[in-house]
């Protein structure tokens, strides 16, 4: 038996071996001979630069081509199971980030593999009961997969509550800018280039939207959409109002009072829930003892009535 689980992990250390050295020697031109119709298109009258190398089936970049879509698709069945329904490439873009959805799932994919060595390398270590390995081992993946999404999440909140705060300030900037003179493009133009906060970032991206083509209406409906905050959405049909009302200004300030006023709202609820919460540990210290001491002459009770 020693001899046969010995041959078996020398053929999976051969085959491991022949993949990996496939995949490092596919990078090399004097193994991996480029094709006559990639020397010949630098070459061509349509083909004046470089052409891409197209790997072989084996090659570094087939392999990646597999590996991407599968993450992509692994990646969001299991967000989807764990009640994810939100889109990733929203909440990255709500939040600025440069990578892109197939690279996320790809790096979470990859600390999922990670965390499934590192869970059973230490249930090896320790030869803890089956359970107890078994969630080891199941911990590992999951913890890789879910930490980075829990990132994004936490993030893309922290993003949307601070935009909220922000917004009533800005509005009234605006309207402050509009009630001046300034156009509604002029006026997101300069909240974009003189803000530093969360809106002004999106702000700047509003703008790059106008200079691509988009009307102002647009790009803001765009920023509602991506942003998901309650207040853009209702502060969107007044600043759609831009051609047909001459006080757009007034009514900005007025929204604007209005948004503050639910913020307020919805912070003293806030306020309110957790004062709340605080009874809810001394509620349980002061039952506890009371109901022992009520316990103790109960039994007793009982025990003097059950006697012969």
């Amino acid at each position: 038996m020693g001899d046969l689980g010995a041959g078996r992990s020398a053929v999976v250390c051969g085959l491991a071996l022949w993949a990996g050295a496939t995949l490092v020697l596919s990078q090399l031109r004097w193994f991996s001979r480029p094709p006559l119709v990639d020397r010949l298109r630098p070459y061509s009258p349509t083909g004046m630069g470089a052409g891409t190398r197209r790997g072989s089936v084996l090659s570094v970049e087939s392999f990646r081509d597999v590996v991407r879509p599968l993450c992509r698709a692994l990646g969001e069945r299991v967000a989807r199971l764990f009640g994810v329904s939100e889109e990733l490439g929203t909440r990255l873009e709500r939040i600025h980030s440069s990578d892109d959805v197939t690279g996320f799932r790809v790096r979470q994919v990859g600390w999922s593999v990670a965390g499934f060595g590192a869970g059973t390398l230490v249930a090896i270590a320790v030869r803890p009961p089956a359970p107890v390995a078994l969630l080891f081992i199941g911990t590992g993946p999951l913890l890789g997969f879910l930490v980075p999404e829990q990132q994004v999440a936490s993030a893309s909140d922290a993003w949307r509550r601070r935009l909220t705060l922000e917004l009533p300030v800005v509005a009234e900037q605006l309207a402050m800018l509009l009630s001046a003179g300034y156009s509604l493009g002029a006026a997101l133009n300069r909240l974009a280039t003189r803000g530093g906060g969360n809106v002004a970032k999106d702000l700047t991206r509003v703008c790059g939207r106008i200079r691509q083509g988009l009307t102002e209406v647009e790009a803001l409906r765009e920023w509602a959409e991506v942003a998901d905050v309650e207040a853009l959405h209702r502060l969107l049909p007044v600043l759609g109002l831009n051609r047909e009302a001459s006080d757009l200004g007034r009514l900005i300030s007025e929204e604007a009072r209005s948004i503050r006023k639910d913020t307020q709202r919805r912070l003293i609820e806030t306020a309110e829930r957790r004062a709340q919460q605080v009874w809810i540990p001394v509620t349980v210290a002061a039952l506890v003892p009371g109901v022992i001491f009520l316990a103790v002459p109960f039994m007793e009770a009982l025990r003097v009535f059950s006697a012969p």
